[in-house]
């Protein structure tokens, strides 16, 4: 465990949590709880999280989130839990509650038109094995490929993604391993804002991920709880500490059981 902020101390922060009267653990998945992939369906957890996982969610005293990218449809099958905590998906356009409502955000029919000529023209490339389709978004993974063979596909897919995000209203973004065509409007900043809104100022929270598109998360919740970078190596971040999975990250996961269990 690195501590990136001095200010920030696990012990000051496991004590808060003990004694908060409301908790929010915001979890990543991919690169987080899970290890990457070549093949993102076989992306499951690194081996002790699911069971930890299972346990904060079925204790109670804390709201277990996790914020991703993915369609929510798909990582519930990863997952394979008896009991799913509260699920964000599609960077925050969609929503899946512990008791199974599902719920949407408005989406306009502009970008949505983009995306679908986005898809055409995948199809068209003979991309359509690694293009992701969801909701609000299409994301085109290259892990797996060599340097020169990514730079390649980087290079055509903003050549021809480019201009028509420009023209639907569409934004583009690079993540860890691939490139994503997005409906702006939301992300997971909006998503950890929106949990910490609701359950007011006094709750103990943090937020675990990894990639570039979690950044938006560890500004939102700044000065509102702790932000974990989650990851092998370490980047530039506004984290405020970094911790290396596995064995980190399922110490972490395992001190906010303890903090939270009642013979505390």
């Amino acid at each position: 465990m690195n501590v990136l902020k001095p200010e920030y101390q696990l012990e000051t922060f496991f004590e808060k949590v003990a004694g908060a009267q409301k908790r929010a653990l915001l979890l990543d998945y991919d690169g987080t709880l899970a290890p990457f992939t070549p093949n993102r369906n076989e992306a499951l957890p690194y081996p002790g999280v699911k069971e930890i996982l299972q346990k904060l969610v079925d204790s109670g005293p804390t709201r277990v989130i996790l914020i991703t990218g993915r369609w929510i449809r798909d990582l519930v099958e990863l997952l394979d839990l008896e009991r799913l905590p509260e699920i964000w998906g599609s960077h925050g356009w969609e929503k899946l509650t512990p008791d199974g409502r599902y719920e949407i955000g408005r989406l306009e029919e502009g970008p949505l038109q983009g995306l679908a000529e986005a898809d055409e023209w995948i199809e068209s490339e003979g991309l359509a094995a690694r293009a992701e389709p969801k909701p609000a978004s299409l994301a085109i993974h290259w892990r797996g490929l060599q340097p020169r063979e990514i730079e390649q596909l980087r290079r055509k897919i903003e050549d021809r993604l480019s201009p028509l995000a420009k023209r639907r209203g569409l934004n583009l973004h690079e993540f860890d391993g691939g490139i994503e065509l997005r409906i702006p409007g939301r992300d997971k900043g909006y998503a950890v804002t929106t949990v910490l809104d609701e359950m007011g100022k006094d709750t103990a929270a943090a937020y675990l991920g990894d990639d570039y598109t979690d950044e938006d998360a560890f500004v939102a919740i700044r000065r509102r709880g702790l932000s974990v970078l989650v990851r092998k190596e370490f980047r530039p971040t506004e984290a405020d500490i970094w911790l290396v999975p596995p064995e980190e990250l399922l110490d972490f996961l395992k001190r906010w059981l303890q903090a939270t269990s009642p013979d505390h």
